[in-house]
């Protein structure tokens, strides 16, 4: 049996939601993120207002697509938990379960965190937050202390692939996480060796991800301890793919479809 998949916002971010979503639906897909929050002032992102959250509303409904998670926040010292308001009340309207994070360090993150986990399960939704290396927060181990240290109960570790293996991280680092710290994945391939220095490796993660079996990163290994509860996702941002976006999308559904079904044997 084939294990529900979906699409990640950021593998065609040019993209409106309603679009997405209905490239989804015939890709094969069974649900989306969408890119709410910018990730950075200014940057694109598909924030709907009121009558276009009804309309997006209508088509997923219509075609058969659910929402899990919103992206990007990220938790820095000029963050105000409560400019997340709005888009976390969009993805609660629309059935989402999760906002996706990323954190610095600095003096009262910890606090930060805990507001934002707060203002989430007010609306019904859980924080996955994510290591990169380029951030504070830049490894498996850290996330998870953050996590644990601040007791948001509804917090999980987001196994991105690509990030989890360029932060130093390891399928046995997955497996030793504790029960219920792995709610969702995201996957997508790379070079086995990373990039040399911190605007490399933005630029891979924002523009040079490979679809699942064209590359060197222990995809195998990563999806063989998720727990069998996670939600996986594909999230493969390409400046170099120029195919269109349905044979893109199918060609990611598949491949990635290999992977999991090699699991299941």
């Amino acid at each position: 049996m084939k294990r529900a998949l979906g699409l990640g916002h950021f593998t065609f971010l040019e993209l409106p939601p309603a679009e997405l979503v209905r490239l989804a639906r015939r890709s094969g897909f069974e649900f989306v993120g969408l890119r709410f929050h910018p990730v950075s002032p200014g940057a694109l992102n598909w924030l709907p207002d009121a009558p276009g959250l009804r309309e997006l509303a209508r088509v997923m409904q219509g075609e058969g697509i659910g929402l899990h998670d919103i992206e990007t926040v990220v938790i820095d010292q000029a963050l105000s938990p409560e400019t997340l308001v709005p888009a976390m009340d969009a993805a609660s309207a629309l059935g989402g379960r999760r906002v996706n994070v990323c954190a610095d360090v600095f003096p009262g993150l910890a606090e930060t965190f805990a507001r934002i986990g707060e203002l989430a399960a007010e609306r019904g939704l859980g924080l996955d937050l994510e290591c990169m290396a380029w951030r504070g927060i830049n490894t498996p181990r850290a996330c998870i202390d953050l996590i644990e240290s601040t007791g948001v109960s509804g917090a999980a570790y987001l196994v991105d692939a690509l990030h989890h293996s360029r932060c130093g991280g390891t399928p046995s680092d997955i497996a030793r996480m504790p029960a219920g710290r792995v709610v969702s994945a995201q996957l997508c391939d790379a070079p086995a060796i990373a990039p040399s220095g911190a605007e490399a490796l933005l630029a891979e993660a924002r523009g040079g991800r490979l679809v699942p079996g064209e590359g060197g990163l222990d995809l195998a290994g990563i999806v063989g301890t998720l727990p069998a509860e996670t939600v996986i996702s594909v999230e493969v941002p390409s400046v170099k793919n120029k195919a269109n976006a349905f044979q893109r999308a199918r060609e990611i559904f598949e491949a990635t479809h290999v992977l999991l079904a090699r699991d299941l044997k």
